[in-house]
């Protein structure tokens, strides 16, 4: 859940940040909100569409010039169809450019798994990322500037902010432990998408890897972040300390 593309994001089609981050708020809430975890129902279709016709075309016509033509042409009129009704254009250009960059790669190649090359790539190095946020560092300087010894989640430095906590949650073990939990929980969701369709990208199974895509992507999705949530709501946000107050040392 940071504020790049999601490994699906890229190879569906789905939203880029800044809305990912607005998406992240589903897990920060007092009240779990679907809707706004997904994107609402225009999010969904903005993001299901452009890899589903990717991968029902290619599967009928095994065509994949114009598999990559429908693809595009679909990101391309969700960006239309936000221009014409004066929607939040970013997010439809970010799904163009997302949709572009895997039509790219796979109209080099000549392959068309290569069309998903790009998001398991991602997922690669999210899986990599989240996992490094939590392991304890010791402090360091860097110019001059003091940075206190890890874990930093990422989960934490995305969500603490949202809730008006900033970076409290640190010096709070409880909080700390949950932002620490939840992180785990995306590691699982991005490595649980490589181990099914890593072996689909290698075996070059398109159609199924495609379907996988789209299997994985909304619906697991809004499982990890209603999951975050359940977690995140049994531990109160942490308060920040007011002026002149010693922030607590973290004990984890």
């Amino acid at each position: 859940m940071s504020q790049s593309f999601d490994t699906n994001e890229l190879a569906a089609g789905q939203r880029p940040p800044p809305t990912r981050r607005s998406r992240i708020a589903a897990a920060a809430g007092q009240e779990f909100s679907l809707a706004q975890a997904v994107g609402g129902p225009r999010g969904v279709i903005e993001a299901v569409a452009p890899g589903l016709l990717f991968v029902v075309w290619f599967g009928i016509t095994q065509n994949l010039r114009q598999s990559l033509i429908a693809a595009v042409s679909a990101a391309g009129i969700a960006l239309l169809a936000r221009v014409v009704t004066r929607g939040n254009v970013t997010q439809a250009i970010g799904g163009l450019i997302g949709v572009g960059i895997c039509a790219f790669v796979a109209a080099r190649t000549g392959q068309a798994r290569d069309f998903y090359l790009p998001g398991l790539l991602i997922n690669i190095g999210y899986s990599v990322l989240y996992a490094l946020s939590t392991i304890r560092t010791p402090a360091f300087r860097i110019v001059s500037r003091q940075v206190p010894r890890g874990p930093f989640p990422v989960l934490g430095l995305l969500i603490g902010p949202l809730v008006g906590e900033g970076l409290a949650w640190r010096h709070d073990p409880r909080r700390l432990r949950a932002y620490l939990v939840v992180t785990w929980m995306w590691v699982a969701m991005f490595v649980a998408r490589l181990a099914v369709q890593l072996p689909l990208f290698l075996t070059n199974a398109v159609e199924a890897l495609g379907v996988a895509r789209l299997a994985m992507g909304v619906p697991l999705f809004a499982l990890t972040a209603w999951l975050s949530w359940r977690v995140l709501r049994s531990v109160p946000a942490a308060k920040p300390a007011g002026p002149g107050t010693p922030a607590a040392s973290s004990t984890t």
